[in-house]
């Protein structure tokens, strides 16, 4: 499975309700696990973003379809990065012309 970093920001609605954002991620790694995407960890933080998570998908579809379904619930803006470990990074180098 690939791994992704989501970077977070809340919308309007969302810091409104900003009270239930722990029910809402509860909520959100039911909602992954239910389209394939494995959530690995979420954690709120201080800075331009408000919540980064850590998450396992099969394809990159799945996780882009994951990530629209949860900004369409209209409580964060996301950004969602692939991420790489280093034995993915090894191999990707291996194969430099």
């Amino acid at each position: 499975m690939a791994t992704y970093v989501s970077l977070f920001q809340f919308t309007d609605q969302g810091i409104r309700a900003v009270k239930d954002t722990t029910k809402r991620a509860e909520a959100a790694k039911a909602m992954a696990a239910k389209v394939g995407v494995k959530s690995l960890d979420i954690l709120w933080t201080l800075g331009p973003y408000d919540l980064v998570a850590i998450g396992e998908a099969p394809d990159d579809e799945t996780m882009t379809a994951f990530a629209l379904s949860l900004a369409a619930l209209g409580n964060v803006k996301t950004s969602t990065m692939r991420a790489f470990r280093a034995k993915e990074v090894e191999t990707i180098l291996g194969k430099m012309a």
